[in-house]
C-alpha cells in the first residue's frame, strides 16, 4: 500500500496487511449500513433521507477505495485532480447520453423521416411502450 521509508521489507508487508485489513472492515461496515438502510429503514425514514444516505455511503466507499487502495490519498493535489476530473466528466457524459437517448426514444414516432420517398410516421403505436410494433419497425428499418 503506502511506502514508508526506513522500514524493512517484513515491516512494510505487515503495515500493508494492516492497512488492507482495516480497509476491509471499514468497507464491510459501510456496506452493512447500506444494506440495513435498504432493507429495514426504507419504510421508516422518508424516501429523500434514504436516497441521500445511500448516495453518501456509496460516495464514501468510492473515496476510500480510491484514496487507500488506488494510492491517490497520498498524492499531491494535481495528480489526484488529473484522475478525478476526467472521471467526473465521464459520469456527466453517461448521464447526458442516457438523458438524450431517452428523449429520442420517447419522441421517435413524431419525427418526420427525411429519407426521399419515406412515408409519414406510422400511426399504430403499441400502448405499452409507445414504440412501433416489431412488424412496423422491421419495415421502417429495411434497407432495400
Amino acid at each position: 500500500m503506502g511506502h514508508s521509508h526506513g522500514l524493512s521489507v517484513e515491516d512494510q508487508r505487515k503495515e500493508d496487511i494492516k492497512i488492507g485489513v482495516k480497509g476491509f472492515w471499514i468497507l464491510l461496515i459501510v456496506t452493512f449500513a447500506e444494506v440495513g438502510i435498504a432493507l429495514f429503514l426504507k419504510d421508516i425514514l422518508p424516501d429523500a433521507v434514504v436516497r441521500l444516505s445511500m448516495i453518501t455511503l456509496s460516495l464514501y466507499k468510492a473515496y476510500y477505495i480510491v484514496s487507500i487502495f488506488m494510492h491517490l490519498g497520498a498524492e499531491v493535489g494535481g495528480m489526484a485532480t488529473t484522475v478525478i476530473f476526467p472521471m467526473t466528466l465521464l459520469i456527466w457524459g453517461v448521464i447526458a447520453f442516457l438523458w438524450e437517448g431517452d428523449y429520442a426514444r420517447q419522441n421517435r414516432n413524431y419525427v418526420k423521416d427525411a429519407r426521399p420517398g419515406a412515408e409519414a410516421p406510422a400511426k399504430e403505436v403499441s400502448k405499452k411502450t409507445s414504440m412501433l410494433s416489431n412488424d412496423e419497425l422491421s419495415r421502417e428499418l429495411s434497407f432495400q
